[in-house]
């Protein structure tokens, strides 16, 4: 395994008891990014590529290794890695399928510890960053935006400290992105491409999701047990509701009146009526990581993850309606990351400590296929 950095996860939770260039259009190639390079859009955005591929979908998973794996959805094949400089945490792709998101923490560091999830770092008062030394103080992130179709890297934007997760608007005005180090959200503005707010949340913000009406988001502090309710319309944090040790992600019913952030340390889901901010919790598996909520908003699926020396290799799936358990589902070593087509059919887990992606029939409720991807795959996300 090549030399790469601790996951941005393992700095986040020494305090909180969890250790997380132009690209070429042939799809056969391999195209690098350099983190700090950054093109101009307009022309890029002024055309539209036909291709004879207009009506696959493709889904992406970020490697902290220093990548990007896009896969074709109809065969579950890699068909390109864009390389980048840096740890690559998350990836979104955008409302329009047009662009994909991802934030990345540059640099390579000088040594490789991969215990992604050792639960060993439990003192409050020790908060270390533990990225290596390219990524001690001073490293500032970035959010890069790529064209779906061709692999072009277009902007590359500075936002904070150690950023995490990267989410996009439905309305397609804004992508917010969390800093995990700074305690806070960059806001950039996608007709600009450009950062126009920074909005304090709790510490150690991780993962978010935005509501469907594009009105709200919310951010799991990590280090805080509680998750940061921001107005996207004021550019504020409305409020913070406390829901139990380490929440990692969040996800959110289209309805806007559930919300549901895994504890890690607790190995719970926490359920949140967003009415009364009443939390109702359910035991799921070891380490649980990243949820995604299906269409019907009826289950939401937990990817258990664990830790380096004890990985966890499941997702629950978790009934919102009654509050139970109702399947678990085998996938690789270190479930992370987790998304649904848009059709309901299949949901995709990365599994971190094998490099791994599994394919999950959601009728059946099994795995159909387990695949390589890049170096310590983490957040995943498909075209609608």
């Amino acid at each position: 395994m090549k030399k790469t950095s601790l996951s941005l996860i393992s700095m986040l939770i020494a305090g909180a008891i969890i250790a997380g260039c132009n690209s070429e259009t042939d799809q056969s190639s391999t195209n690098v990014v350099k983190g700090n390079e950054k093109t101009q859009t307009s022309e890029v955005l002024s055309e539209t590529v036909v291709s004879e591929e207009d009506n696959i979908n493709y889904y992406f998973t970020a490697n902290e290794g220093g990548s990007i794996s896009k896969i074709n959805a109809s065969t579950d094949e890699v068909e390109n890695t864009i390389e980048v400089d840096g740890v690559v945490h998350n990836v979104q792709v955008s409302p329009d399928g047009k662009m994909l998101g991802a934030t990345v923490i540059p640099g390579g560091g000088d040594s490789h510890d991969d215990t992604h999830g050792d639960d060993t770092h439990g003192d409050d008062s020790h908060q270390e960053d533990s990225h290596g030394d390219s990524h001690s103080e001073g490293a500032i992130g970035q959010a890069l935006f790529f064209d779906i179709e061709t692999n072009e890297l277009l902007r590359t934007v500075e936002v904070g400290n150690h950023p995490a997760h990267f989410v996009f608007t439905e309305d397609g005005k804004y992508a917010v992105v969390t800093n995990a180090e700074d305690n806070n959200v960059s806001v950039i503005e996608m007709e600009s491409l450009s950062v126009t707010h920074t909005i304090e949340t709790g510490k150690g913000p991780h993962g978010l999701r935005i509501s469907a009406d594009s009105k709200k988001a919310y951010v799991a502090n990590m280090n805080e047990d509680t998750i940061s309710v921001i107005d996207l319309e004021t550019m504020k944090e409305e409020r913070k509701i406390t829901v139990g040790s380490t929440p990692v992600t969040t996800a959110i019913t289209s309805d806007g009146k559930t919300l549901v952030t895994t504890l890690h340390v607790e190995n719970m889901l926490a359920i949140i009526d967003l009415e009364t901010d009443q939390v109702e919790t359910v035991e799921v598996g070891k380490g649980p990581a990243q949820v995604y909520i299906d269409g019907n908003n009826q289950y939401a699926y937990v990817a258990n993850q664990g830790t380096a020396e004890v990985p966890s290799s499941s997702v629950n799936v978790v009934d919102l309606d009654s509050l139970t358990v109702t399947a678990t589902i085998e996938t690789g070593k270190g479930a992370h990351g987790v998304v649904i087509s848009s059709d309901n059919k299949r949901l995709y887990v990365t599994n971190m400590f094998e490099n791994t992606v599994t394919v999950i029939d959601i009728e059946r409720n099994e795995a159909i296929n387990t695949f390589e991807v890049g170096e310590i795959p983490n957040g995943i996300s498909i075209m609608k």
